[in-house]
């Protein structure tokens, strides 16, 4: 079957796609850039050919065998890249971990996927890997990139890149013909990535993918949405995460199209802005924080200026729900828009580097509707992916024309959705995983018959859409009896440009409360300009202007939901919610029980009489130091 013009068969492996590519292109063509002192380096497709080659030839002088485990952890990256290619050219498996991983979570990581290769950026992810080699048996070379501050580390088993790809020529000057014997020995049924997921509820558990796994999923959503090889795309979220490895490995490969990487994490949004992509996908959290940069700079402008982004927003907005009801747009309202483009559009969506948008997805999470219809009024064909790393990422996506905000769209080719009678969503495709590594009890219990289970509550509507109402865990049962889905509420929340994170808290109780999170920067903005001091966020998030202020945004969010739903009592946080405090996974999903335990005094004092809540809690930094907060925290009720 086909795949962009390519031949997608279960003798196909990632490797033999990725050299049947450089052939192709050679130095004709840029597989990849990366911008760094201020100005975007290329690297052709030739250029990729040969970093991968030596640097998986000199892997396997060093003892890397088919089967065995490469963890790689670091910003996205060239050098990233070729490491992960490496290994699966060699025969060995890929293992990405998350940048701001915790020791423990590296520790776990490493020794329970039984890596022998360490591939780490710079001297702090080599830090890392020191600090648990001993844990970790299995582990015995550690290789590095950036050799800024690595001068007086001389252990025998840490090696530059670029001392691996000598080790690499040597080799090929012996073997010529080994690197292409190893690519041609893969099949599509061999294992090329473990995958591990992000442990809302337990530890991460890794999911193990084939290349036929990951191969099919890039086809199926390039057969709905096709890419070209003159496109650009924009490499900046996690490798760890499998949205990142759809669109750069998956899909990228089989398209042929350039790969961007920007100079920092910090710079991704300017970058973005300088490239223009022509393809995106992101998780909501960077779309929610498009929206709060657009709506913070409309506060700060000009009454002119507001009055014409009011002018172009509300034409916009009009356009975006009669195309959502499939509608035929008037000529007065088409002249409207264009001139709703001109004005303001336009210039917001090259601001924000979308002007040459054709395909724009979010996925990984619940997005709300209100962001939604925010990018469509702007002319942004934004369309919500539903999948797990269970299933190569995707299996459902918004088709053209045929959007509808409330719910993930239709299943992609190939694959079925199904609901079963506890209303849990199941799938089935060519693209869902083995299993989990050293985990048959949680394997037996996700894959039965073929079938993913995918612990999502859902059901498929009129037209044939998924809507996905919440994990069947998370789901709570409101004061009347109806279920109800606290990410609704939360992404709802989240569309107001002051607030950073939500809990919604209810399940069970006599009427529904939240856990509040200001965005600090924004609040902070608007507390200036009230004239109000302050010196930290716990400062700033009690202060009774604040409640004020967050208590309506809560009510513009009750307006539209049924009386049970309502937020009647709130409190402001000390703290934004923090995946180092271990109360969001890596991909920012809050995770719940965990979150419930910990803050078990505020959530008893938000059910009584009190009107204050005592904290005496620690938190965690990055780099593993920990702070005690003792503060006492404000409970609020709302006008319902």
């Amino acid at each position: 079957m086909r795949g962009n013009g390519i031949e997608i068969t279960k003798d196909l492996t990632i490797p033999k796609l990725f050299v049947r590519q450089c052939k192709k292109y050679g130095n004709d063509k840029v597989a990849m850039r990366e911008k760094e002192f201020g100005i975007w380096i290329p690297f052709t497709w030739q250029d990729y050919h040969d970093n991968v080659k030596y640097l998986s030839l000199g892997m396997v002088s060093l003892g890397l065998k088919r089967g065995d485990k490469v963890a790689m952890i670091g910003d996205n990256r060239p050098e990233g890249l070729w490491a992960e290619m490496a290994a699966l050219c060699a025969g060995g498996i890929g293992v990405w971990l998350f940048q701001d991983c915790m020791m423990d979570e590296v520790k776990y990581i490493i020794d329970h996927s039984d890596s022998k290769f360490f591939v780490g950026e710079t001297q702090e992810e080599v830090d890392k890997a020191l600090s648990i080699k001993d844990d970790c048996p299995k582990l015995k070379t550690i290789i590095w990139d950036d050799p800024k501050g690595m001068r007086n580390y001389h252990q025998e088993y840490l090696i530059s890149i670029k001392k691996i790809q000598e080790l690499g020529k040597e080799l090929d000057r012996k073997e010529p013909d080994l690197f292409e014997n190893m690519i041609n020995e893969g099949h599509g049924d061999d294992i090329c990535l473990l995958f591990y997921t992000s442990g809302t509820t337990a530890l991460p558990k890794g999911a193990l993918l084939t290349h036929w796994n990951m191969l099919t999923m890039g086809r199926n959503l390039m057969a709905l949405d096709p890419c070209y090889d003159t496109d650009d795309f924009v490499s900046y979220l996690p490798f760890a995460w499998i949205g990142e490895q759809m669109m750069s490995i998956s899909c990228g490969l089989q398209v042929g199209y350039t790969l961007n990487f920007p100079e920092e994490p910090d710079t991704a949004q300017e970058n973005i802005r300088e490239i223009g992509p022509h393809v995106m996908f992101a998780p909501p959290r960077l779309y929610e924080g498009m929206t709060r940069q657009v709506q913070v700079k409309y506060i700060d402008s000009t009454w002119i200026k507001r009055k014409i982004y009011e002018f172009a927003t509300k034409v916009g907005y009009k356009v975006a729900n009669i195309k959502f009801e499939k509608k035929h747009v008037s000529l007065s309202l088409k002249f409207l828009n264009w001139l709703a483009y001109i004005t303001m559009q336009k210039k917001l969506k090259d601001h924000l580097g979308l002007s040459r948008l054709r395909h724009c997805y979010t996925g990984g999470a619940a997005m709300g509707p209100d962001h939604f219809r925010f990018f469509h009024a702007l002319g942004v064909n934004l369309k919500q992916i539903y999948g797990q790393t269970e299933i190569a990422g995707i299996s459902i996506v918004h088709r053209d024309g045929d959007v509808k905000f409330d719910t993930v769209g239709t299943p992609i080719p190939e694959t079925e959705v199904k609901i079963t009678d506890e209303g849990e969503i199941i799938s089935k495709s060519p693209s869902v995983f083995l299993g989990y590594y050293k985990n048959e009890e949680a394997t037996e219990k996700t894959l039965v018959d073929g079938w993913l289970y995918s612990g999502d509550r859902g059901f498929i509507d009129e037209d044939g859409h998924l809507v996905v109402f919440d994990r069947s865990k998370d789901v709570m049962t409101l004061s009347d009896g109806r279920p109800f889905s606290p990410q609704y509420l939360e992404t709802r929340l989240k569309f107001s440009p002051f607030i950073q994170e939500a809990w919604a808290i209810g399940d069970e109780r006599d009427y529904v409360t939240a856990v509040m999170c200001i965005d600090y920067a924004v609040v902070g903005k608007w507390a200036d300009d009230k004239k109000l001091n302050y010196t930290s966020y716990p400062e700033l998030s009690q202060k009774q202007a604040v409640y004020d202020l967050v208590q309506e945004q809560i009510e513009e969010a009750n307006k539209d939901l049924p009386g049970p739903a309502k937020i009647n009592k709130f409190v402001n946080l000390y703290k934004v919610f923090d995946a180092d405090d271990e109360e969001l996974t890596r991909t920012s999903k809050l995770r719940r029980a965990f979150v419930g335990d910990r803050y078990k005094d505020i959530v008893d004092t938000l059910y009584s009489d009190a009107d204050t809540v005592h904290m005496d809690t620690k938190i965690t930094y990055e780099d593993g130091r920990e702070q005690r907060i003792k503060t006492d925290l404000r409970i609020q009720k709302t006008n319902v």
